[in-house]
């Protein structure tokens, strides 16, 4: 949400949950500050002045964790390195003095007493699964709350199902576990008490995993909420099969969930099948959307291109269905291959992995990690339709109308309208009026005020969503087109090449050089009017087009015939 969170003044979205807990897990005598790379720069003088640096990420942050991992290594302050990043591939991460893998319950205390005596392995790894009761409050004053939009807590980990692409239940296991409703009151005290108000991320992998022990707790959470006036918002993460619940959807309305993130996947049923998505196929699946959309709560959806199953047809049927849903939030992906799933192993078995997974990595490097039934280039070709024609400020603003259309907040889970709320209409007003997409942002807010004119606030808020969507399309878009003209240009360099005639070569090789330096400076342009965090996405399609220009005009400068 880079795009967005200036409008409301901040900088990220939500703290690091992870690294907050495993920070409660340290010794009471150990001084423990925690830097977010996503709200401030790591400073040199920090880590020399540690005895130790933590650090965990997913795959998608990997390269950001090379370069802390070469800053500390260069300042010679040991790593302890752990999450799910490096609990799924630490045999590829260099640099890492230990490595405390798996669930931190578990293994942190091993290495915390060997660390103590001096023993310290470089590796801890455990497939326990803990109670998860063991598990202490975030040490959410380790961070500036005002820097973040929303706060995170967690209930559960594990999720019942067995996607083929989910690396969830490897991580976590298949049978959901959870906080006491107790322990989890205390979380959200400790956040009142310090001043928090407004929006809480429930991190769940599937928050309804353990539905017994949810409606436990949503019990709870309702009187909690009620004695406090319903300070806080919440959404989180399930599956489809909430919307054969009816009591279960009634509970989370009532304690004030007013959006939830669904993995919905594809329309193609043989995909679903394929995947072991089996709990999408238990109903239709737009009826099942509109039931919890009727609920109050915005659905919003992870969508995958790839499955072999995959069709050509099945680009506009992931647009048509999305429309039709009216999930403004819609994630679509191109498959990946996360090391230790089924769909890796089933793949590597079949011979069809190409290469490391990015981490589904798609909204700036468009990579694929194994050879699809589809085309590749067909593929992504289609992903990037997908992405162009949903995130078109007409269709984007079409599904929004549709949403508020359709749902029924309750009173406790209607979004208010506070000054962090008018701070964004105000900024909203003042850049999305005069961008390029003006005229369908009016509209659209027109029709929102007069279709639901107690929901301003979620108009409001689709609306700034929007311009953040947009502008991450038109630059991943600009990206593609950058790196295709990079091919087109050295195409063209080597049929000019061949065209070289012996007679002529002294000058046709000038007139090459001058066309090599025409090239660079026109790519050298381009490169620099794309957006500065796409940049670095560009660079091995630079270095490449900028090595072949030069390889390909050596090799014929040494041709040129010597003059008697």
């Amino acid at each position: 949400m880079r795009y967005a969170l200036p409008f409301i003044g901040k900088k990220a979205v939500f703290p690091p949950l992870g690294l907050l807990t495993v920070a409660a897990m340290l010794p009471a005598e150990a001084e423990v500050s925690l830097v977010d790379l996503n709200v401030e720069p790591l400073q040199e003088a920090a880590v020399a002045a540690a005895d130790l640096v933590f650090i965990s990420a997913m795959i998608v942050q990997k390269e950001s964790m090379a370069q802390v991992v070469r800053l500390c290594n260069d300042l010679g302050t040991p790593v302890v390195a752990g999450g799910p990043y490096p609990t799924s591939c630490h045999d590829q991460i260099q640099g890492v003095d230990h490595f405390v893998l798996n669930e931190a319950e578990v293994t942190l205390p091993l290495f915390l007493h060997d660390y103590a005596r001096g023993e310290a392995k470089p590796l801890y790894a455990s497939t326990e699964r803990p109670d998860l009761t063991r598990t202490p409050a975030p040490r959410f004053d380790l961070v500036r709350r005002k820097d973040y939009a929303e706060m995170a807590l967690q209930f559960s980990r594990g999720c019942p199902f067995d996607c083929e692409f989910c690396d969830i239940i490897e991580l976590f296991g298949r049978r959901p576990r959870t906080k006491t409703p107790a322990q989890f009151l205390h979380e959200m005290d400790l956040l009142y008490q310090q001043g928090w108000r407004g929006p809480l991320f429930l991190v769940d992998d599937n928050f309804i995993g353990n539905r017994r022990e949810v409606k436990a707790l949503l019990a709870e959470l309702i009187v909690w909420q009620r004695q406090r006036h319903h300070p806080f918002s919440f959404f989180t993460e399930a599956s489809l099969d909430l919307a054969s619940d009816e009591p279960l959807m009634d509970l989370m309305a009532q304690a004030g969930f007013n959006m939830v993130f669904l993995g919905i996947e594809t329309p193609d049923l043989c995909a679903l099948q394929a995947a072991g998505k089996k709990q999408n196929l238990k109903g239709d699946m737009l009826a099942s959307i509109r039931k919890i959309q009727r609920k109050g709560m915005e659905v919003s959806g992870g969508f995958i291109v790839g499955f072999d199953s995959d069709a050509g047809d099945i680009f506009e049927r992931q647009v048509r269905f999305i429309q039709e849903a009216g999930i403004p939030t819609a994630m679509v992906g191109l498959l990946t291959a996360l090391p230790e799933t089924r769909l890796h192993r089933r793949l590597k078995a079949e011979g069809r992995l190409t290469g490391d997974s990015g981490g589904g990595n798609n909204t700036h490097d468009l990579r694929l990690n194994f050879l699809p039934k589809m085309d590749p280039r067909k593929l992504i070709d289609g992903y990037k339709r997908i992405l162009a024609e949903i995130y078109h400020p007409d269709r984007y603003f079409e599904r929004c109308l549709k949403l508020l259309k359709t749902l029924q907040p309750h009173r406790v889970s209607r979004r208010k309208l506070h000054v962090m709320e008018l701070r964004a209409f105000v900024r909203s007003l003042v850049v999305q009026t005069f961008s390029r997409y003006g005229w369908a942002y009016w509209r659209f807010l027109a029709q929102g005020f007069f279709a639901r004119p107690l929901m301003v606030p979620e108009t409001v808020t689709l609306a700034v969503k929007g311009h953040h969507y947009f502008k991450m399309t038109r630059s991943l878009l600009e990206l593609e087109s950058f790196k295709a003209s990079l091919h087109e240009w050295a195409q063209t360099f080597e049929a000019r090449l061949q065209t070289v005639a012996a007679q002529d070569f002294p000058q046709r090789l000038a007139e090459l050089r001058a066309f090599r330096d025409r090239a660079l400076s026109q790519m050298q342009a381009r490169y620099q009017r794309l957006p500065r965090d796409f940049r670095a996405y560009a660079d091995d399609a630079v270095a490449a087009f900028r090595a072949s220009l030069e390889e390909n005009l050596s090799r014929f400068a040494h041709e040129v015939p010597v003059q008697g």
